[in-house]
């Protein structure tokens, strides 16, 4: 590997992402810090010596492509499911998660290889068939003690996940590392490190889903699809589209003064289906738009709000990122069971004067428009794109908005019932904002950021409507 250029994004660990694509979806135990509105408890967690738990059965070995598409995003993904059965308490939980896990990696054996880098420089999975990490950990109290777990604490959500010791970068870090925590009251928290490289939100859920369906002795509903060379550049590469996606936008209102000079804060809004009714009528009150959705509302709203709180000045170029699947839009359609990274990132671009003084309809437009510019070409020009530059978005003057609440995370049954609760755990960097069902019903939203102090404040008062 001496004669091969690490790309910069593959250089930094889950810990130290500045750069790159670094901050994509990572979520980290010391991304969040300056605000101790959510530190209610100290738990304590005794973790035993790590384990590898490898496939059941002879598995393909050999180097495993991964697209353009997956080289984009190589950040270590956190989350966490907390399991509490009336019924069934958690004396067997460690067994059987890891006899299911070592049966299910039969089929997704690519993660139970790891990371390397190819000729061409790019990543690549060495299929070793070494297998995932797995920590078995103890706490030191009933899972009512920790507090309210749907508020975000990454010092505790932290303490729930393993960290590979010594790791300088993703290549020392396997695609899949697991931790079991059992409390007192017999309940457990499923805590996953996953490689973003390796799958998008609906693959891991895929792969999570088929794992517990494992646990329950049941045969997987959806076989995973591996060939990910359905989804290489085209030859030659065919650059269709400008993708301002990655462009560098100076910061000519100078945010990162004010975010190096403030304490950071962090908050969560709550948006019940009243409040994105009322977002969506807002929104096509001028009649110029005939309809909307509450992603497309709510996100030209924060947007609009984020960037009120920051004071950009109104000649400051404002971006939008947020990411797209492309399983149906690609022509011909993903195969069932596609697992890797179908997800595009889309963008909308203005500049700050044109974003506040306009009406709201004007941002919901420019959301919408996002959206639908995303086809077979537009995704096929992106992956040539990356070919040809190898390029990262950038996230200066930019808002990244990670949506979690269209993922089914919440049914996973590995035979005590669906987690209580489930999550990403920590926050990604300081420009993304995170979208996350709530409620019993799950139709209600909760936004939750980290601001400068001041700015937070303004944007507070700017949540009430």
């Amino acid at each position: 590997m001496k004669h091969y250029q690490i790309p910069y994004n593959v250089q930094e660990s889950s810990h130290s992402c500045e750069r790159g694509a670094a901050w994509l979806f990572k979520g980290t135990t010391d991304s969040v810090m300056g605000d101790n509105s959510y530190k209610t408890f100290e738990l304590n967690v005794k973790k035993e010596e790590p384990t590898l738990v490898p496939p059941a059965a002879e598995t393909e070995k050999g180097l495993y492509f991964l697209s353009n598409l997956d080289q984009n995003i190589a950040v270590i993904v956190r989350t966490i499911y907390y399991y509490k059965s009336d019924s069934k308490g958690n004396e067997d939980v460690v067994e059987v998660m890891k006899k299911a896990l070592s049966d299910v990696l039969v089929h997704y054996y690519p993660l139970a290889g790891r990371l390397s880098i190819s000729t061409e420089g790019k990543l690549i999975v060495d299929c070793t068939g070494d297998g995932a990490v797995f920590v078995e950990a103890e706490a030191n109290c009933e899972m009512k003690e920790v507090g309210d777990i749907t508020k975000p604490d990454p010092v505790t959500d932290g303490k729930l996940i393993y960290d590979v010791p010594g790791a300088n970068n993703i290549l020392e870090i396997p695609p899949l590392v697991v931790q079991v925590t059992k409390f007192r009251c017999g309940g457990f928290v499923l805590g996953l490190s996953i490689n973003h490289c390796m799958n998008d939100g609906i693959s891991a859920m895929q792969f999570v889903n088929s794992w517990s369906e494992t646990a329950r002795g049941l045969p997987l509903k959806v076989l995973p699809f591996l060939d990910r060379s359905i989804l290489k550049a085209r030859n030659p590469p065919k650059i269709e589209f400008p993708h301002h996606e990655f462009a560098q936008i100076e910061d000519i209102s100078d945010t990162t003064k004010l975010y190096e000079e403030e304490e950071m804060v962090y908050r969560s809004f709550c948006f019940e289906p009243e409040k994105l009714e009322k977002l969506k009528k807002k929104a096509m009150e001028d009649g110029v738009l005939e309809k909307c959705t509450s992603f497309v509302a709510l996100s030209a709203f924060v947007w609009r709000a984020r960037t009120r709180a920051l004071r950009m000045v109104p000649d400051q170029k404002t971006k939008l990122l947020f990411a797209v699947d492309g399983r149906s839009r690609f022509e011909p359609v993903i195969p069932k069971g596609y697992y890797g990274n179908a997800i595009v990132l889309t963008y909308a671009l203005c500049s700050t004067g044109e974003l506040l003084e306009n009406p709201f309809s004007f941002s919901v437009g420019l959301v919408d428009k996002a959206i639908h510019m995303v086809s077979d070409s537009y995704m096929r020009s992106v992956i040539d794109y990356f070919e040809v530059t190898r390029a990262r978005p950038s996230l200066a003057a930019t808002l990244l908005i990670t949506t979690w609440s269209r993922l089914d995370f919440h049914t996973t049954d590995f035979g005590w019932g669906e987690p209580v609760f489930s999550g990403p755990v920590g926050l990604p960097e300081k420009e993304v904002i995170l979208f996350l069902s709530h409620g019993e019903d799950r139709k209600s939203i909760n936004v939750f950021l980290g601001m400068p102090a001041s700015a937070m404040k303004v944007f507070e008062e700017l949540m009430q409507i």
